[in-house]
Order: structure tokens, then sequence, then C-alpha cells
């Protein structure tokens, strides 16, 4: 078995006086090795970068990839796009500091479940956009684009997704979407949430996508990973949609080894010149 070295606790960025960190796990051999940024779920109101440390994050270090596993505000402290901007400084500050770390940083892989799976897509499609660019971290000099997006079912359409009848609203939960939007309903500003959605930034020119999703997921419903795949797969890009058969939302299967593997070569076939192979 691989061994995983882990560099924990490195600053990317201070955005409004939170320090932004990041653990980087950095599989044994030459260096340097492919990197992917892994983005932790919870409704962007809870979580932490060491969510699935060992069953998720070492794992697939382990089949030679670098994890840089990183922060980013909250809800309650910055509302959108408060964290596409921590997140595009976490890519920035890879391409800029990544090779003293033994990572490659030609190219740069965004993976995100649940929360992070949203803000993984939203980098992966807004690489020109400067408004959601932000100066976060700095390193300004250095591109933002990320070169392939894994999404484990995460959000694609916010306004669609925040939907609720009276009967929802009074029996659920109130919607993840309306904090991350400083709304107290998502309706109010339909334009907003359509701007801020992954499935209307979706053209031609976008990163290869993996998008998994659990046919069981009663928290973001399984369509919303097959809008997004439809509307990839329709504007001419390249999108690989799993569906993951009994599990729901951040379900066991999603860390299975068959899976794990899966995503791994997935990331190492557009992160390396030679598909990962050896």
């Amino acid at each position: 078995m691989t061994t995983v070295h882990i560099e924990s606790d490195i600053e990317f960025a201070v955005a409004q006086g939170t320090p932004l960190k990041l653990d980087i796990y950095r599989p044994d051999g030459p260096a340097p090795v492919p990197v992917v940024l892994y983005l932790h779920g919870g409704g962007w109101q809870v979580g932490d970068k060491t969510d699935g440390a060992d069953e998720r994050l070492r794992a697939i270090a382990q089949y030679g990839i670098a994890v840089a596993s990183a922060d980013y505000r909250f809800a309650a402290e910055a509302t959108y796009p408060a964290q596409v901007h921590d997140v595009k400084a976490a890519v920035r500050w890879l391409r800029a500091h990544g090779h003293e770390h033994g990572l490659a940083v030609g190219r740069i892989g965004v993976w995100g479940a649940s929360a992070g799976a949203y803000l993984a897509s939203m980098v992966g499609l807004t690489a020109k956009d400067a408004e959601l660019e932000g100066a976060v971290g700095g390193n300004l000099d250095q591109s933002s684009a990320v070169d392939v997006v894994v999404h484990w079912f995460g959000q694609s359409d916010l306004l669609a997704n925040s939907r609720r009848t009276w009967l929802e609203k009074e029996i659920l939960n109130p919607p993840f979407e309306g904090p991350l939007l400083g709304l107290d309903d998502v309706a109010a500003d339909p334009e907003l949430a359509r701007a801020a959605s992954p499935l209307n930034r979706v053209t031609g020119d976008a990163p290869p996508f993996l998008i998994v999703h659990g046919d069981r997921d009663r928290v973001a419903p399984a369509a919303e990973s097959l809008a997004l795949h439809d509307a990839l797969v329709r504007a001419g890009a390249e999108s690989t949609m799993v569906l993951l058969g009994g599990a729901g939302h951040e379900g066991a299967e999603f860390d299975r080894p068959d899976h794990l593997r899966l995503t791994a070569a997935f990331l190492l076939s557009h992160l390396t010149d030679d598909g990962g192979a050896t």
C-alpha cells in the first residue's frame, strides 16, 4: 500500500480576517505528482477540510494523486460569491506554490461533495468570469481555471432545488440555498439564484466532468446531476454520469474501493499525459 504524507493547516489565504487553510495528502514516490483540490460538503454551513480524511482523501491519494483539501467560508460569515472566491484563491495558490510541496501544477483538478460539488462546478464553469474571480489570497497572476471536475451529489439549479410546497415547508428543514445567497426565500431573487447556478453557467468550453449521484438521495435529488450532465453534453462538453443504486446523500457507497478507483482513474486520465498508466 502506498504511503501517504500529510501536510496540515497550510494557509493559502486570509479572507475578511479569517485564515483559510488546506491539508495536502501526497502519495509517496517521485515528485511532482498530479493534484486535485477537494471541497467538503455541509450545506455551506458546517463541515471541515478533514472530513473523510481516511476513507476518502487518503484513499484517493493512494492511487497516485495528491489531494489538497481546503477550507472555505460558511454562509453565516459571508454569502455568495465569497465561497467561489475562496476556492479560486486555493486554485491560484496551488499554481503558485504547489511545486514547493511536490505537486504537478500544470494541470489541476477540482472535486467536491454536496455543497463542495456545487463549488467545484462553479469554479470549473466560470474561468472567464472576472466578477467571480475575486482577489482573495492574491496570486492574481495565476490562473484559477481547472482541467477536470468531479461532482459528487451536488446542486446544479439553486432555484429548483430550493422549492418547497406548503407541506414540505412545515415538515422539512429550510433549504440550504437561502443562507448561501443571503435570502430568506430563494424565490425572492430568481435572477441571483439562476446566476449562481452551475446549470446556467454551462458552455462548450467546460472542462471534462465526472458527475456521480445516488438514486436514493433525499437532500439533493439525482435530477440535479442529471440536468447538469445533460446540459454539458448538449453544449458539446465532455461529461460522464454515474448513478449509484441505493445510495443516499453522502452514502457509504461513494467511498467503496471500486468507486474510488473509478474516480481516481478519471482524474488521472485528465491530469497526466499518459492517462495515469504505469
